[in-house]
């Protein structure tokens, strides 16, 4: 099969479009953003997608700000659901009609770090530094899924096969989680030391932090609390069960122990990253705040889980450090108290398919947690500036209809 495909592209601060493209290969050709060295680099390990699903993350949200040095024309998308409709000659275990979850991560199975499960670090998919994902500034310039087709490599190894296309077609809208935020969000309440009886702490309500909410809830914490600035959000959290933490108002110590009786909690993730606000009402731009505030309220002996986004350069840093990504952390805080933490990207394949297991086996309600919104490809442009507002929505695409009148469950 050829033609044309259609897909979104980043074409510089605040503005994205949708753009005719080519139709994908089994091979990444020259494009935006493409590291030189992958240029012509053959992959008949691959196969191509019809996009069934595929989701605005808040990374992505990073570069359309202009937070990244992401060159213009970059197709997005790093969240991707599709049906194989070609498959590599090298491709064994996976087959045409199959309806499969992409992990974000893009991993050769081949590496000492994919054999230990760190598929965030494959030594061999990025010739710039470990690590690989789709639509993503200075990740090895794998052309983004945001789009109706979309080529993945090393299939048999990345891809998660749905065993029951009906199954997996009725729960699209919660599978569709399964590509990066709930495996992240997951990994952010592991990481944090969630367990049965947990009080957990998230910072940030957008998906991610609703995800770790979630996850946290999933993993058996006895209360789970999540902390915004944004009002929208939060009534978000608490519509499954969450405590909040309006943190325009006193201090998150203060809000703790109102909640929990003490102003501490045994874990705590952070789902904000580098373009963290100060705590207050109308506050600048504190890119060290969340981590500052996990160390205060974690009790000593505790785990951070760190999946909120922090990058190496950021041209529109609040000072020159921050644009280095050198951030201003009571690094001494943590050590006195012991705390240990967890950063990176997350490893989806260690948690995708338990997790798509609860979403079959109606567990967890992941689409409705995080609000999932199906909008159409033309709605790029609305959805980014939505969701850059501030929306309590987790925008998703729908390129060929398969999500035609599904709603959250």
């Amino acid at each position: 099969m050829s033609g044309g495909n259609r897909a979104v592209a980043y074409i510089k601060p605040g503005e994205v479009e949708v753009r005719e493209t080519d139709y994908p290969v089994l091979e990444l050709r020259d494009g935006p953003g493409v590291a030189p060295a992958n240029v012509g680099r053959k992959c008949r390990h691959g196969v191509i997608l019809k996009v069934l699903a595929t989701n605005i993350c808040g990374s992505d949200q990073h570069m359309v700000r202009g937070r990244t040095t992401a060159p213009e024309g970059l197709i997005l998308g790093h969240e991707i659901t599709g049906e194989v409709i070609e498959k590599g000659p090298d491709v064994e275990f996976i087959d045409t009609g199959d309806i499969v979850s992409v992990p974000f991560n893009i991993a050769c199975g081949r590496c000492r770090n994919c054999k230990e499960r760190k598929t965030g670090i494959c030594l061999n998919v990025n010739p710039a530094r470990p690590g690989a994902a789709y639509g993503y500034v200075d990740m090895g310039g794998w052309v983004g899924g945001q789009a109706e087709y979309v080529m993945v490599p090393y299939a048999d190894f990345n891809l998660l096969k749905f065993p029951d296309r009906d199954a997996a077609r009725e729960k699209l809208l919660d599978l569709t989680m399964l590509s990066d935020i709930f495996p992240t969000g997951f990994h952010g309440a592991v990481t944090a030391g969630t367990e049965v009886g947990s009080t957990v702490y998230v910072a940030g309500a957008g998906p991610v932090g609703l995800a770790a909410a979630a996850s946290a809830q999933l993993l058996g914490a006895s209360v789970v609390i999540v902390g915004d600035l944004n009002t929208q959000r939060l009534d978000q959290a608490r519509s499954f069960g969450c405590e909040t933490v309006d943190l325009t108002l006193g201090t998150l110590e203060d809000h703790i122990a109102q909640i929990l009786g003490v102003p501490e909690v045994d874990a705590a993730v952070d789902a904000v990253g580098f373009e963290a606000r100060a705590y207050g009402k109308d506050t600048d731009e504190a890119p060290a705040t969340v981590l500052n505030s996990l160390m205060s309220v974690v009790r000593a002996g505790g785990k951070l889980g760190i999946p909120g986004l922090y990058v190496t350069e950021d041209p529109r840093g609040v000072d020159q450090d921050a644009k280095s990504g050198t951030l201003k952390v009571r690094l001494g805080l943590g050590w006195a108290k012991s705390h240990e933490f967890t950063t990176g990207q997350c490893p989806v394949m260690k948690y995708h398919r338990g997790l798509s297991e609860a979403i079959l086996h109606n567990k967890v309600h992941i689409a409705k947690a995080v609000n999932a919104t199906v909008i159409s490809l033309d709605d790029a442009t609305r959805g980014y500036a939505e969701f850059d507002q501030g929306a309590s929505r987790k925008y998703v695409f729908n390129p060929h209809g398969a999500l035609d009148g599904v709603k959250a469950a």
